[in-house]
């Protein structure tokens, strides 16, 4: 019997987050502040007219690119603002693909698109590391059951 040397990979689409708050471009500074807020998240995608992703805005770029340079957050829109370029992965990409994406920007997150670009879902570092938290704990569970002392009480 041969052994395979495939490995099952685990998608970045069953594990991103499919609640996406978003924002247009020309959208305001302030309004993404307020935005952020209202829905108490640190991250807004943003979006076409299309609804495709083209941009990250975080609440550190508001404080760093807007507060911090005295510019007036009503009137700076979210396109002078917003990180680029930007990198997407797609629903069907690896998790160990989507970290080298991530090491390689640098980013701390990454749109998820379906097969015509359009954005399904958020992939943030923290849930890859809560995934990897949730693995580990699994792994830890079954060395445990494994232990000579353990397997000594079930005969």
């Amino acid at each position: 019997m041969e052994l395979s040397t495939r490995r099952i990979q685990m998608s970045v689409g069953r594990v991103c987050v499919r609640e996406v708050d978003v924002i247009s471009a020309e959208e305001s500074a302030q309004v993404a502040a307020q935005r952020m807020h209202s829905r108490k998240v640190g991250t807004l995608v943003v979006v076409d007219v299309h609804g495709a992703p083209i941009g990250i805005v975080t609440d550190r770029d508001l404080t760093v690119r807007v507060l911090a340079m005295g510019k007036d957050g009503a009137t700076t829109p979210i396109s002078s603002v917003s990180r680029g370029p930007l990198r997407t992965v797609r629903e069907d990409t690896s998790i160990e693909e989507a970290i080298r994406a991530m090491r390689a920007g640098p980013f701390r997150r990454l749109p998820v698109v379906d097969d015509d670009g359009q954005l399904v879902g958020l992939l943030s570092l923290d849930d890859v590391l809560e995934l990897l938290s949730e693995e580990f704990a699994s792994i830890g569970c079954l060395l445990h059951e494994e232990e000579p002392s353990v397997l000594g009480r079930s005969s």
